[in-house]
């Protein structure tokens, strides 16, 4: 859990003090990707030190096009020289294909890809079902919560409305393979 300690530390010193409800949320996505780790294999450290750094773009150090996604991938790429496969994982997480073009950004987002499908469904089950303070949350009300928040006007609304039934899908993948791994399990 060496690449997971090292992410965690990072995403602390750069949330815990100046974004604390940040940082609550990014311990909770940190805890469901934990909770994914049988059904990852070998990807499982690779996916909980994304799951804590995934929100990494919000910090100030970090902010860059004003996309958290992309500014946490550039961050941890350039500034911290992180494995590219972590860095795809943040920059590809929940909506950001598709605020990335609403912002014009998709050049930006795609020297991060390919994204792999499989993580990325990951990551957005576990960002999907922690609240913004850190509390389990069901995804379909988080999506609510997000629609909410940011009203018809904003980015991040277009974004996730257009989103979100990709966006149920991938949770959907993931509760699947929870299942089926706990299936393979018992048998």
């Amino acid at each position: 859990m060496k690449l997971a300690k090292w992410a965690h530390d990072l995403a602390e010193s750069l949330l815990a003090e100046s974004l604390p409800d940040r940082w609550a949320h990014s311990q909770r996505v940190y805890w469901q990707a934990l909770a994914l780790a049988p059904a990852l294999g070998d990807d499982a450290e690779l996916l909980a030190a994304a799951a804590i750094a995934h929100d990494v773009g919000y910090a100030l150090e970090a902010v860059d096009t004003g996309q958290h996604m992309i500014d946490g991938a550039r961050y941890l790429r350039d500034a911290i020289g992180a494995d590219p496969r972590l860095c795809s994982i943040v920059a590809f997480h929940t909506s950001s294909p598709w605020e990335a073009a609403e912002l014009g950004l998709s050049q930006a987002l795609a020297e991060f890809g390919p994204a792999e499908p499989e993580l990325v469904d990951a990551i957005t089950y576990c960002d999907l079902t922690s609240s913004p303070i850190g509390q389990l949350v069901d995804p379909a009300m988080r999506l609510v919560e997000v629609l909410d928040r940011y009203g018809p006007e904003h980015v991040v609304f277009r974004a996730v409305s257009a989103a979100r039934p990709e966006l149920l899908s991938r949770v959907g993948r993931v509760q699947q393979r929870r299942a089926e791994v706990s299936q393979e399990r018992i048998s």
